[in-house]
């Protein structure tokens, strides 16, 4: 078993975080961490005013810290985040990976994890609607284009991670430090051959190929409004064909779309049973299908002309209840203690920091994590809400109930 995360960090340089000196994080005298689930533990309860002496405690913790930091660097942070003794995790990653790295968290550390499973559409109109006042403190999981338009509109704290020097490149964090990425994704298609072949249709090979009639009713995306997938896909057509073009290519595309998932992996979920022949995300969720679940009918593919990728992140959540504990899961996340869960979990991305095992089994179905176009995310950054807002605009009344929110 790798080493906790706090005795690696140990005796690192001093962090600009609030905390008390004192032991290491790792314990293994932490208590076991409970089996939760989304409707066990609703982020929503779980904010209650804390009792008067569990707040001046906490408190008088945090203020110690700023005397203890400078002795004792990621000790005082885990000590800080200790006081708090709790944590409220909105997850956008899939489900089992969550709840594995929430857990190895409340295991480490001994702190009380709360977790929901939410799209990242669903937790960028949360925290927008809470405005300052969040309900959860820290983001795990998702596409960084919601996590920049929720720090553009100052919903997000930032924090200088320590961790973040093991990032493999200046582009899997936020410069101002507001998300750090955990994974990557490649975009792409996931088919069902058997389907295909019946039907006498053959596999589309690029974008375009969507288009044709004869995949009418085939194909499955996920909803613009909700899922982080569906707004790369939108940001991807545009950065690929042109501000109008691209927007035009999705107009045509709808034609064919049969139904709008709520989350982006909600397509690969249905391929393999044949509901779905076709399905656009990300080509792990198709491998998780296939390794997990042994569909053995899901093609990938990965567009001829080229396709563009995710950053998955995690963020905290500015003016949240448990800022230490929020600290510290950032340093968490960051580490292999945390994202190697993710293969052991389903989830099979390729990992964004250097001191981590790659999952092998991306590279066994051919997927090249550098073999994708050079996105821009500072015009995602800047620009995503308004494209949505055009997009569906431009869909006008085809905008129906395929795009489903549950």
């Amino acid at each position: 078993m790798r080493k906790k995360l706090a005795l690696v960090l140990a005796g690192l340089m001093t962090l600009s975080v609030v905390g008390c000196g004192g032991s290491n994080g790792g314990s293994t005298e932490a208590p076991a961490a409970e089996t939760k689930t989304e409707e066990a533990a609703p982020a929503e309860t779980a904010t209650e005013e804390p009792a008067a002496e569990e707040t001046t405690e906490a408190a008088e913790a945090t203020e110690d810290a700023g005397e203890a930091t400078e002795a004792g660097g990621m000790d005082a942070l885990i000590e800080a985040a200790k006081a708090e003794g709790e944590l409220i995790v909105y997850g956008s990653c899939e489900e089992e990976y969550l709840a594995a790295a929430c857990e190895n968290f409340e295991k480490m550390y001994g702190i009380k994890v709360q977790y929901q499973r939410l799209s990242t559409g669903e937790v960028q109109s949360k925290i927008e609607e809470e405005n300052g006042n969040p309900s959860g403190d820290v983001w795990f999981g998702g596409t960084t284009d919601p996590y920049n338009v929720a720090a553009g509109e100052g919903l997000l704290e930032a924090y200088e991670a320590q961790n973040a020097s093991h990032l493999i490149g200046d582009k899997y964090r936020d410069k101002d430090g507001y998300w750090y990425g955990i994974y990557k994704g490649i975009l792409g298609f996931m088919v069902n051959r058997d389907e295909l072949e019946r039907m006498g249709i053959d596999e589309p090979k690029d974008w375009q190929d969507l288009l044709d009639e004869k995949y009418k009713g085939l194909v499955w995306l996920s909803n613009y409004n909700t899922a982080g997938t569906a707004k790369l896909v939108i940001n991807t057509m545009i950065q690929k064909y042109g501000h109008d073009e691209g927007i035009q290519y999705l107009v045509d595309l709808d034609k064919n779309i049969e139904v709008y998932t709520k989350s982006g992996s909600g397509p690969s979920k249905n391929v393999g049973t044949g509901e779905c022949i076709v399905g656009i995300g990300f080509l792990h969720d198709g491998i998780t299908q296939i390794v997990d679940n042994g569909y053995g009918n899901i093609d990938l593919v990965i567009p001829s002309t080229g396709t563009s990728f995710e950053i998955g992140a995690t963020a905290i959540f500015k003016g949240c209840a448990h800022p230490n504990a929020a600290k510290l899961w950032i340093e968490y996340a960051l580490s292999p203690d945390c994202v190697e869960l993710a293969a052991q979990n389903g989830s099979y991305q390729f990992l964004v920091i250097d001191n981590a095992k790659q999952p092998e089994v991306a590279a066994e179905f051919g997927l090249d994590p550098e073999n994708v176009m050079d996105y821009d995310f500072e015009d995602a950054k800047k620009n995503t809400e308004t494209y949505i807002e055009e997009v569906m605009t431009a869909l006008g009344s085809a905008a129906d109930d395929r795009f489903q929110t549950e």
